[in-house]
């Protein structure tokens, strides 16, 4: 059984470009970066320069980019980091969204332990922040705003420009997540006006566990971890040279690719989301009315629970937005924030393509989906 992969929201398999960079410096060039000899310097000079490969990615300078351990390690910094070091005495306020990935909920619910302030504004019924909402909620002792740049499970892509406008206004940093947009669609800095942005290996192509944390000069932020004073004293501990090196080629790999893979995921998408919805009498689209990341369809099987349509067709990878467990299901927190009533999300399910992905196993999976649909939905 050849399984059909359409689930590169979740994971990306690494290049193989990626995998030959990084041979090199698990074998030969294993030297410690910190070290001062041959072998220590070959390791700095390949992380220079994936440093400056990541940076040409989100067009930010080289000495901007901090390399983490992931993406969660990533947003970890970025808002513990901020939040702690502007309020120090704990006066401090902070505001997130209701779609937001649990690396950002996480934090910022640690932070209201800690006597910090939160507030979480919605989103419309396409997953899609209103920056009205932001600025509503901003006080004089908001410290940081984390919104994503694109939602990981309907993929609807949020205003980050008017948001930093709201933000700079109000003195206020801006945290945004790009591990799902980076690499399927632009992704610079400068042009978003953020201050923090969260890169994430293992949805570009580089394996997992490496990500890296964009850091606009004149930004300070207190470490999570403390050690050594690895990456300018935010992240301690030896660099992951050859991982941190398959970011760099990974990142380079994703800047030649723009903008025509851009294009390629939303025609595969749009040949998903056509099929389907041309096979399966009733079935809704996600986020449909908003802008959207190129790859990403989530959809919703009427009078079935996804995670039941997924289990008949074990050769298909893809994801489900309602977890069921002993007969019960639970929306997830990007649905329910939509919105989308219980008995419509429970059939939701998110189709994620990729640099890989065929149009025959396209068609494949459209096939299998409704024969499963049909017959169920009969049954």
């Amino acid at each position: 059984m050849t399984p059909i992969y359409l689930d590169y929201n979740a994971t990306t398999p690494v290049d193989p470009v990626v995998r030959e960079a990084m041979q090199l410096f698990f074998a030969g060039e294993y030297g410690n970066p910190s070290s001062t000899h041959v072998l220590g310097r070959s390791s700095q000079r390949a992380i220079a320069v994936a440093r400056g490969q990541v940076a040409a990615l989100i067009g930010c300078a080289a000495d901007e980019i901090v390399f983490t351990s992931g993406g969660t390690e990533s947003s970890n910094l970025a808002i513990q980091g901020a939040v702690y070091h502007a309020a120090s005495d704990r006066n401090g306020h902070l505001i997130i969204s209701a779609i937001e990935h649990p690396a950002t909920v996480e934090p910022a619910r640690w932070l209201a332990r800690q006597g910090f302030q939160i507030t979480v504004v919605g989103c419309d019924a396409n997953g899609v922040v209103d920056p009205s909402e932001i600025a509503a909620a901003i006080r004089p002792t908001t410290k940081l705003v984390s919104v994503m740049h694109a939602n990981n499970e309907v993929g609807a892509i949020q205003p980050i420009g008017e948001i930093s406008e709201i933000c700079r206004a109000a003195n206020a940093k801006l945290h945004v997540d790009a591990a799902q947009s980076l690499g399927k669609i632009e992704v610079d800095v400068n042009r978003l006006g953020v201050d923090l942005l969260t890169v994430a290996g293992h949805k570009v192509y580089a394996p997992k566990g490496v990500g890296a944390l964009y850091v606009r000069q004149g930004v300070e932020l207190e470490p999570v971890v403390r050690g050594a004073g690895h990456e300018c004293g935010l992240r301690p501990g030896t660099e992951n040279t050859p991982y941190i090196v398959g970011l760099g080629t990974a990142a380079e790999l994703a800047a030649a690719s723009l903008p025509g893979i851009t294009r390629q995921l939303a025609a595969q998408r749009d040949r998903l989301e056509l099929g389907l919805r041309g096979r399966i009498p009733g079935l809704t689209v996600n986020a449909a009315s908003s802008v959207r990341l190129p790859n990403t369809a989530s959809v919703n099987f009427p009078g079935l629970i996804g995670a039941e349509l997924l289990d008949a067709i074990p050769e298909l990878c893809a994801s489900t937005g309602a977890a069921c467990h002993s007969g019960t299901t639970k929306l997830s927190a990007t649905l329910a924030a939509m919105g989308v009533p219980e008995d419509v999300a429970r059939g939701a399910v998110r189709l994620s393509v990729g640099r890989s992905t065929t149009d025959e196993e396209i068609d494949t999976a459209v096939e299998r989906l409704a024969a499963v649909w049909q017959k169920r939905s009969r049954g």
